[in-house]
């Protein structure tokens, strides 16, 4: 049987508290229909480009965007293919509708991934060989890792799929549930080849199934290609699978959790704009930062005065009478009282 040791700390339950607070504003935002999707095009994109990044993808965002819209670069077939195969793998992810994880879904994974760059045997198929974890520098390498014996490997997957089942049952939190499975698809090293992006993409199918895809708004890889040593680091258990099965997932855990409330936080400053918007609405409101600022500042105190703006942006009064004429004006704030000690709240 599967059993992952973790512990959720005090900073993981304030993490995921945030999450949560987040995910409900992302949920009930807003957003204009024609920016969503532009959104949702800059996040695959950010997916696609940062998780086959992190394996060694040279190809950047332009030529990524270039290559999902058809058309023709001048780069090695094997990228051009890891950049497709990505994408199509983010497709079936996006259409899977039971929560329930198979072992069938984890080959599905791989077999998307690996199509025409691994021979048919290998691709969507568990490794027939030891594999190593290698760590080389110009002068030297040392094994970093050892996965487990391949005759294990099956046995391995199934048990991993039963404990998320399981753990769904009891309604463990999908973030944490992600993150295990994440760090023991990495562990198990199933196949040859691609194992990382079928751990990434085994987390985001169960995200997405247990309601939690943020409306795809997110890219967790981004946040794992920025500070490649930090994830390295995070996920690196043990030298062997024995030893990682004896190591606690807490600080892999500590790690999953902050780098999906730090995502989270992004696509929180790209919607921010849309979070006033009323859902009646049917023309574009364009809000400028300063214009935010003064909203987020009236949501939080509940209200806010000429002076609040003066102080906030180090505006003159005339100015800042002039935002708040301009938010009246779109009909996102409404005022209360005389002319001098005027209050603006949210409408």
């Amino acid at each position: 049987m599967f059993n992952p040791k973790f512990i959720i700390t005090s900073e993981m339950l304030n993490d995921l508290n945030r999450i949560e607070v987040i995910r409900e504003k992302i949920t009930n935002c807003p957003i204009h229909p024609k920016e969503e999707y532009r959104l949702k095009r800059e996040a695959v994109l950010s997916m696609v480009h940062h998780s086959t990044a992190i394996e060694g993808n040279t190809l950047n965002e332009f030529e990524i965007q270039k290559v999902l819209s058809g058309k023709k670069i001048i780069a090695e077939v094997r990228e051009i293919y890891e950049v497709k195969n990505y994408k199509k793998a983010l497709d079936w992810i996006s259409k899977k509708k039971s929560s329930k994880i198979s072992e069938k879904d984890i080959l599905k994974i791989h077999g998307l991934l690996s199509a025409n760059i691994l021979p048919l045997n290998r691709s969507g198929k568990y490794r027939k060989e030891p594999v190593y974890v290698v760590s080389r520098t110009l002068i030297s390498q040392e094994i970093r890792y050892i996965a487990p014996d391949y005759k294990n490997i099956s046995v391995l997957v199934k048990n991993l799929c039963n404990w998320i089942d399981k753990s769904q049952k009891q309604q463990l939190s999908p973030i944490i549930i992600a993150g295990v499975a994440h760090a023991e698809i990495a562990a198990i090293h199933p196949f040859v080849d691609g194992n990382g992006r079928s751990a990434r993409l085994l987390a985001t199918l169960i995200l997405y199934t247990a309601k939690y895809d943020f409306r795809k708004l997110f890219a967790l890889e981004n946040y794992y290609n920025t500070n490649r040593p930090a994830y390295y680091k995070a996920i690196h258990l043990g030298k062997n699978y024995e030893e990682r099965t004896k190591n606690q997932l807490t600080n892999w855990l500590e790690y999953f959790v902050q780098g999906f409330l730090s995502e989270m936080e992004l696509v929180m400053d790209k919607i921010r704009p849309f979070l006033y918007l009323k859902r009646v609405t049917k023309k574009k409101i364009i809000l400028s930062k300063a214009e935010i600022q003064i909203l987020d500042f009236a949501q939080e105190m509940y209200s806010i005065s000429s002076i609040d703006i003066e102080n906030i942006l180090t505006v003159s009064k005339r100015t800042a009478q002039r935002y708040l004429a301009e938010l009246v004006k779109k009909g996102l704030v409404k005022k209360h009282g005389d002319k001098k000690g005027a209050k603006y709240t949210l409408s």
